[in-house]
């Protein structure tokens, strides 16, 4: 994973277009203004809301992910471990839940990749 892919942007949260700046304020992990972006890259000045309503994308996004994860995990507590349906709903729940904040600042990582492309001279 090198910059100047879209893997690097999306899973370290940097601009799509210099892979420098930070999408966010804080770290993925801290709940501290989690959802707090800035309105544009500190490196090289690229808008992160391209549009009024331009995030409202990356909720399909957000949505096709959590269903990929909870569906995998709930076969994998199923299947591979044995366990009952409730417990392997509690589980995969409490899971989900931990995860909203990186799934929420990922799905909107991925929904700007789309738009905005790499550029070498702001390396």
């Amino acid at each position: 994973m090198k910059k100047g892919s879209k893997t690097y942007s999306i899973l370290t949260h940097k601009c799509p277009r210099c892979h420098t700046g930070n999408l966010y304020f804080t770290p993925t992990l801290s709940f501290r203004r989690p959802f707090d972006m800035p309105d544009t890259c500190s490196h090289c000045g690229q808008r992160y809301v391209l549009e009024t309503g331009f995030y409202y994308g990356a909720m399909f996004v957000s949505y096709i992910m959590t269903a990929f994860l909870m569906f995998s995990m709930f076969a994998v507590c199923k299947f591979l471990l044995g366990l009952d349906i409730l417990p392997s709903f509690i589980l995969v729940t409490i899971v989900i839940f931990s995860l909203y904040i990186w799934i929420f600042r990922t799905s909107r990582a991925i929904w700007i990749n789309f738009f905005v492309k790499f550029d070498k001279k702001y390396v």
